[in-house]
């Protein structure tokens, strides 16, 4: 198995721990979409406690990648995302963030091939 296929194992596991509904298409295209990223310690993961990071996710990710206007459903949409994870999780594995935001917004479609 390849370390991107251990990775997506991993936030495959992960996402049916805690309950979540993502396909495993939507995960793996979302890993792909991340890059070398996923390798990264700090990098896979999100704070949900830390604004700067959260203020990234808003700007990089659904602005810039998803294409939406910014708006305060777009902090909502975040901060129900960080919930659903589970504010104690210190493993909010980027991936999954960023599908569960990805899914929300109706824009699954960018990651599935």
């Amino acid at each position: 198995m390849s370390k991107f296929d251990e990775k997506v194992q991993m936030y495959k596991n992960s996402a049916a721990e805690i309950g979540l509904k993502l396909s495993d298409k939507l995960i793996t295209g979302v890993a792909k979409g991340l890059g070398p990223s996923i390798y990264l310690g700090d990098a896979s993961l999100v704070s949900g406690t830390d604004q700067a990071e959260l203020d990234r996710v808003k700007q990089n990710f659904l602005i810039k990648k998803l294409g939406l206007k910014d708006r305060p459903a777009l902090d909502g949409a975040i901060n129900e995302v960080i919930e659903q994870m589970g504010k104690s999780n210190r493993n909010k594995h980027r991936a999954l963030v960023y599908a569960l935001l990805a899914k929300k917004f109706g824009k699954e479609d960018m990651f599935i091939s």
